[in-house]
């Protein structure tokens, strides 16, 4: 017995401590998804229950954090980006340097409220004019813009009033959650677009250049209609993954 559990430590120390070189010489950067479990194992020549030993001992580390559904991510000085809890605030707990302007929080009519995805509907208690835009830039250290959103919300309880209160403690995320409103589930479309002349002043780049465009729209448990988020994102400094089926 205990010479299966020395031969067994020795396979998930060698595995934690190649993947730990990988990530503290840069050979992994901030950001870079693992390799699938069954990639790992064999390159490895171990089991898949070896290499998950493995990534949770390197999480232990905060080397690594793994997502339930989506895989195993290199983080920032041990933080991933988490968009549960609103990008400005997982980009300042990574440390990165990041500044968020907020161009504006206004009243919109639904029919205005552009693009919104089919399925959205005007929630219980909201009227035909009360959805509300908040529209933000996010810039890096020099000055370059990283990200354009424009968020659509319902006008419901103190989100009505956002255009006077402003954001709560200035997130959007806060905001929601004084509204009552928590994300359970969502859909996120992905394209990518060229800017065109206002995107490339607001974000310093050319006309043309080309940048992520994704579209994320959340529902509360119930079904509540929560966000619908469009995004112009760096491609330089985002990077978006997808995984589908089982890891058993």
């Amino acid at each position: 017995m205990y010479m299966n559990e020395q031969v067994l430590f020795g396979k998930t120390q060698r595995v934690v401590k190649t993947l730990s070189r990988r990530i503290k010489s840069g050979e992994l950067n901030p950001g870079d998804r693992l390799m699938g479990e069954h990639h790992l194992a064999q390159e490895f020549s171990v089991s898949r229950g070896t290499i998950r030993q493995a990534l949770g001992e390197l999480q232990r580390l905060d080397l690594i954090a793994t997502q339930s559904g989506v895989g195993s991510f290199v983080t920032f000085d041990g933080v991933s980006l988490d968009q549960s809890i609103g990008w400005a605030r997982a980009l300042a707990d990574s440390g990165t340097e990041i500044v968020t302007q907020v161009l504006g929080i206004d009243r919109v009519a639904w029919r205005d409220a552009i693009p919104l995805p089919d399925g959205v509907e005007i929630p219980e208690g909201a009227t035909a004019a009360s959805a509300v835009r908040i529209r933000r830039l996010r810039r890096q250290e020099d000055g370059r813009g990283v990200s354009l959103e424009t968020s659509t919300v319902p006008a419901i309880g103190p989100l009505a009033r956002l255009p006077e209160t402003g954001l709560v403690n200035n997130s959007l995320s806060a905001s929601l959650e004084a509204a009552g409103l928590r994300t359970a589930r969502g859909d996120q479309d992905v394209t990518v677009v060229r800017l065109d002349p206002v995107e490339a002043t607001l974000l310093d780049r050319q006309v043309g250049d080309s940048f992520l465009r994704t579209s994320r729209t959340s529902w509360t448990a119930d079904g509540r209609f929560v966000e619908n988020v469009i995004s112009i994102l760096d491609p330089d400094r985002f990077r978006l993954h997808l995984t589908f089926g089982s890891s058993a």
